[in-house]
């Protein structure tokens, strides 16, 4: 038999090593290998005498079968973000950062499962169960028949989930989780893995639908192998800023639905909220027309939000300029910037520039480029756009406006919300039906010669 090697691998990035040391030579992290037992070879080794398998059922692309069916929680941006409700036999992780309100999200979820008539065991691996009870007593929750345990040991997990048969379950959360047949401690990657892949494996075999809570780590991604990632069925992130009531249900994996969907909640004391009109939630605290404030019109997923973009442009006495950014890419500030420059003359040398995305909203798309260079440009010439108007459009390095897409269901969600005129590039669908005053331009300089009179 061939022998099996221990390797070690870093928690922090996942790198494997061939000996332990203090600091890891790929992320730097210090503290953070750890020894990992592999796993035995398969049944196909030949040192291990492989036997003769059984032959597979192969069918053809064109083999139809009926769509999983769903179940449908009673939260509308939930269900939205999975896809159009629960599938069956599937695995699903949460990520988000401590205190964002994941746990309360579940709890919130499994409540409602539980009253639609789906069978829900809710483990918990590190609260108490009165600790549990309470924050259900807070939400009103303690009439839904949700079964609770707090337990770290998987087997026990897993028995337990044998003779219970639930429909639904609930782990907070998979970092806690101790499988006797490794020797490392919890949290380890062994750990994570061995316990992502034994309960996503009871999933598929008896139908039975997983939630498996993750920590983050201080980069936002999900602590673990990433691995993890791919066993499951779908992978969710609570996103939101402390400071901030709003929080955002992410969907950056799923199997059963569109990727890149967002649910949107408000954090009272309640509990989380559901705000079925984000857009009209995200521009509720936004007063006259002020320099530097632009209303972007964004798509998340299949939805189409708006929300407002804040810049702030002063002078600066440091001889290093301060670029501060909350929700936007820190990079593609920079890029926009130096189009300025590059292309319309317009310096940003000895300025601070600061630029926020108002309620918490993470915004990733290109499409907010041209938001952006507004809002910079309004801060920087200290003059205020028109409250009625929206922007959007991609900026390429060469100053051209690039369109973007679904430009039709922008200028309705805008229409919808009593703004009267847009500002997007040229060569957009546009349709008939939007009713707004559209200004189209091609290229960066024309935007600014004719909105600001510069360039």
């Amino acid at each position: 038999m061939a022998k099996i090697t221990t390797t070690f691998t870093c928690n922090a990035c996942g790198a494997s090593h061939n000996k332990w040391s203090g600091r890891c030579e790929a992320c730097g992290e210090w503290n953070s290998i750890t020894e990992d037992t592999p796993l035995s070879a398969g049944p196909g080794s030949k040192s291990l005498g492989a036997k003769r398998g059984a032959a597979l059922h192969l069918t053809d692309l064109s083999t139809e079968e009926a769509p999983p069916p769903r179940t449908q929680s009673g939260m509308d941006e939930l269900d939205r973000v999975l896809g159009g409700g629960l599938v069956p036999a599937s695995a699903i992780l949460v990520g988000g950062d401590p205190g964002i309100g994941k746990s309360t999200l579940l709890l919130q979820a499994a409540a409602q499962f539980a009253k639609a008539g789906v069978k829900t065991l809710y483990v918990s691996g590190e609260e108490a169960s009165a600790q549990i009870r309470m924050r259900a007593q807070r939400l009103g929750l303690t009439d839904a028949p949700v079964q609770l345990a707090t337990a770290t040991a998987l087997r026990d997990i897993l028995t337990t989930m044998e003779s219970e048969k639930p429909h639904l379950v609930i782990i907070d959360s998979i970092q806690t989780m101790w499988s006797d047949t490794i020797d490392s401690a919890p949290g380890s990657v062994s750990q994570v893995r061995a316990a992502a892949h034994e309960l996503t494996s009871f999933a598929k075999r008896k139908g039975v639908s997983v939630v498996l809570v993750g920590h983050v780590t201080k980069e936002g991604q999900i602590a673990g192998p990433r691995v993890v990632e791919h066993m499951v069925d779908t992978v969710l992130y609570f996103e939101g800023e402390r400071g901030h009531q709003f929080r955002i249900l992410r969907s950056v994996k799923n199997r059963f639905g569109p990727a890149d969907e967002i649910g949107v909640f408000e954090m009272t004391g309640a509990g989380l909220a559901e705000v079925p009109n984000p857009s009209a939630l995200f521009l509720s605290g936004r007063g006259d027309p002020s320099p530097g404030s632009v209303v972007f019109a964004g798509i998340e997923g299949t939805r189409p939000v708006l929300v407002e973009m804040q810049a702030l442009v002063a002078p600066t006495p440091h001889s290093q300029p301060r670029r501060a950014v909350v929700g936007w890419d820190s990079a593609r500030l920079a890029m926009v910037l130096a189009v300025l420059e590059a292309r319309c003359g317009i310096p940003f040398a000895g300025l601070d520039v600061y630029l926020n995305v108002a309620g918490g909203l993470r915004v990733s798309e290109p499409a907010a480029d041209l938001a952006v260079a507004a809002a910079l440009l309004s801060a920087r010439e200290d003059t205020a756009l028109p409250a009625e108007t929206v922007i959007f459009g991609e900026i390429s390095l060469s100053g051209a406006l690039r369109p973007v897409g679904q430009t039709e269901n922008r200028l309705k969600e805008a229409q919808k919300l009593g703004f009267t005129s847009a500002i997007a590039p040229n060569g957009g669908k546009t349709g008939a039906s939007s009713g707004l005053a559209l200004n189209q331009f091609g290229d960066l300089t024309g935007f600014v010669g004719d909105i600001f009179g510069a360039g």
